[in-house]
């Protein structure tokens, strides 16, 4: 009997927490009607949007632009955006190409890139100008209704320039006809009279850039190399639909803003090694005054002759003595270097392939000594490097970092950009069928997923990615110091996915002139991601049967014959060089992915400066189709099962206000 009754009362209480069970998510639901019914107050308004959502999964699907590896360069990145990668022109020819010269289409392509540059060098005067005006507004209007006829007029609308959101609403809505064109014509009539003619026409003008781009996927390495890719996060910011895929150039910045100090003088060292003084200075105010006058009086004797920073981009507001840079670059990477051995000291099971190259100098005979060789350094003046502690900071080198990791939490715009980089990025992200991530999935010698120990867990392909994330995400919202210095295991580690190289070789370069210690080899997934059947493990491992891996990391050397388009047309490497440090390995200067709804397309791209001194035909990037596909409507999209989710939830409002359980307008 003690028995049975201990077995009713498990199955009594059982019942009992199923019951529970169901009558929570009875209340959990009751709930979220409750509060969509905030939204939506009555019957009229719930089958007014389901109408609209139902309206929208038949539409086209928007165009994805994919971008990779933009380091820094502003100039070369705004412009694709205005141009669309070569999606305006292609634009303008279709709908124009009986109407214009193809002269005349490049033109009107140029002025819609660069509206105000061009407005300024218009020679026409008089009736002549307003002619001109009259003219171009309204191929500029036409192009705009085409670009636009894919998209709800509540979405166009958002786009709009709030100044001119309701006359261009006006003209983009109308029918044309001869009626329309006398609208048009008072519509410019009084736009001249207020003098408000030329800023209409930069305000439209912006609008078709921004109406050709729907969704915005940058594969990785936003920061580094070159001037301001603090200006490319401006713009990223003002995009309604951004994604990021965190590339190691990107991790680095961000684990300097979190306070940790290698990668605080990682990132000053690189900027350095290119002179890029403005972006520190003035783009994220960091002090560098501490540095400079601690590198100017340990230095002072010093050529710093393996210090000489590369000059691709001057300095407008900050013309500092190139000397002093070298030496304030040596200073720093010095500093970087005992910190990292210290990281190496406080992790040893995560860093045992890192060489101490401090800890190994022979500072009599001033050589190093690894493995059974002995290497002379090639620069062995080093004043600030004890000989019994080599890893310790002197006294003000503590200083100075303080100053610097200071400088870096504290100021504001790039902790604001750093915040950006985390709510819009990933380790890698899957959308319609694609997969996006920066670097690489660690594979074995065998083409098998690799494992690899982080904190104490044995993790391997996606799972070793979620981890990551949750690491690096842990690091900026909750300050943790061990995950805070994992940051720079994502930065330079043989392991880490967004690094895939065996080592880092930053003394190697500087102080010895041995090639083979300087060699950078490549993670295995380079070799085994060439084949089809490899891409299509990664992509069944990332839950996608038909699609696409689209990378970014290694230029594309079309100079050396290689192709971005890789494995049969499983793998995109669109990382070809837009930084001008690349571009004379690589021969281009990168690629644009881009997916429409019935197409996916390639632009190469040429390099900026170049194209912008040599004139008109230059600036548009060569669009390719390599793949052509029935008309992809909202509804074969990720978006299509967000919205067919919120259609459901509409209806089950719908029925629960039929039904009384749930009162109309009962919140107002």
């Amino acid at each position: 009997m003690v028995g049975y009754n201990k077995i009713s009362y498990l199955l009594e209480n059982v019942t009992n927490m199923w019951h529970f069970h169901i009558l929570k998510e009875d209340i959990m639901e009751q709930r979220y009607l409750e509060l969509l019914a905030h939204r939506f107050v009555n019957k009229q308004e719930v089958i007014s949007e389901i109408i609209n959502l139902k309206t929208i999964l038949s539409l086209p699907k928007g165009t994805e632009f994919f971008f990779s590896d933009l380091h820094g360069e502003h100039s070369a990145f705004l412009h694709l955006l205005k141009s669309a990668s070569g999606v305006i022109k292609d634009k303008i020819d279709l709908l124009f190409q009986c109407q214009l010269s193809s002269l005349e289409r490049e033109k009107l392509a140029h002025f819609i890139y660069y509206p105000q540059k061009q407005l300024e060098l218009l020679p026409l005067q008089g009736t002549l100008r307003k002619r001109w005006y009259e003219k171009t507004i309204i191929y500029l209007i036409q192009l705009a209704k085409f670009c636009s006829t894919k998209y709800t007029r509540s979405k166009v609308y958002k786009k709009l320039p709030k100044e001119f959101a309701y006359i261009m609403q006006e003209m983009l809505s109308c029918y044309e006809s001869e009626y329309m064109l006398d609208y048009y014509h008072q519509i410019i009539v009084s736009l001249l009279e207020i003098n408000c003619i030329e800023i209409f026409m930069i305000s439209l003008c912006e609008f078709i850039q921004r109406i050709c781009i729907d969704y915005i996927h940058i594969i990785g390495d936003i920061f580094d190399r070159g001037p301001r890719p603090d200006l490319i996060i401006d713009e990223l910011m003002t995009y309604d639909q951004v994604d990021i895929q965190w590339g190691n150039h990107d991790i680095s910045w961000m684990g300097a803003a979190c306070g940790q100090p290698a990668l605080v003088a990682n990132v000053v060292r690189i900027a350095l090694s290119y002179n890029h003084l403005d972006l520190l200075e003035i783009g994220y105010g960091i002090n560098l005054r501490a540095l400079s006058d601690f590198a100017r009086e340990v230095y002072q004797t010093d050529s710093c002759l393996s210090f000489q920073p590369h000059v691709l981009d001057k300095n407008k507001y900050d013309k500092a003595d190139l000397d002093l840079v070298a030496k304030m670059y040596k200073a720093i990477t010095i500093i970087q270097l005992k910190l990292e051995g210290q990281l190496i000291h406080r992790y040893p099971n995560d860093y045992q392939d890192k060489v101490i190259w401090l800890e190994k100098i022979d500072f009599q005979s001033k050589n190093v000594k690894f493995m059974t060789k002995t290497y002379p350094l090639k620069d062995d003046f080093l004043p600030t490097v004890s000989h019994v502690t080599p890893l310790i900071l002197t006294k003000k080198e503590n200083q100075l970092m303080e100053t610097l990791i200071y400088s870096f939490q504290k100021s504001q715009r790039l902790q604001n950009h750093i915040h950006f980089l985390y709510t819009h990025g990933h380790m890698y992200k899957t959308m319609n069928q694609n997969l996006m991530f920066h670097g690489c999935i660690p594979l074995d010698h065998n083409g098998n997923f690799k494992e690899i120990l982080i904190q104490g867990k044995i993790l391997k392909g996606k799972a070793l990615l979620d981890e990551l994330q949750c690491i690096a995400k842990r690091a900026y919202y909750e300050h943790k110091q061990e995950d805070i210095d994992m940051m720079w295991f994502l930065w330079c580690s043989s392991s880490s996915p967004l690094f895939g190289k065996s080592q880092l070789t930053l003394f190697e370069k500087h102080f010895l002139d041995d090639k083979h210690l300087q060699q950078e080899n490549m993670d295995p997934y380079y070799k085994w991601i060439e084949k089809e059947s490899t891409c299509q493990m990664i992509l069944n491992h990332f839950g996608i049967t038909k699609g696409h891996i689209i990378n970014g990391h290694v230029p594309v050397r079309i100079k050396d014959g290689q192709k971005p388009i890789k494995a049969n047309g499983l793998l995109y490497v669109i990382d070809g060089g837009i930084s001008k440090a690349y571009q004379e390995k690589t021969g281009n200067a990168g690629y644009t992915l881009i997916f429409d709804s019935q197409h996916l397309k390639l632009a190469q791209h040429l390099p900026y400066q170049k194209s912008a001194k040599e004139g008109l035909l230059c600036l548009t990037p060569k669009v390719e189709i390599i793949q052509t596909y029935l008309r992809i409507k909202n509804k074969d999209c990720d978006i299509g099962n967000v919205l067919k989710s919120q259609i459901n939830d509409l209806k089950e409002l719908l029925v629960a206000y039929q039904k009384g359980i749930v009162k109309e307008n009962s919140f107002y």
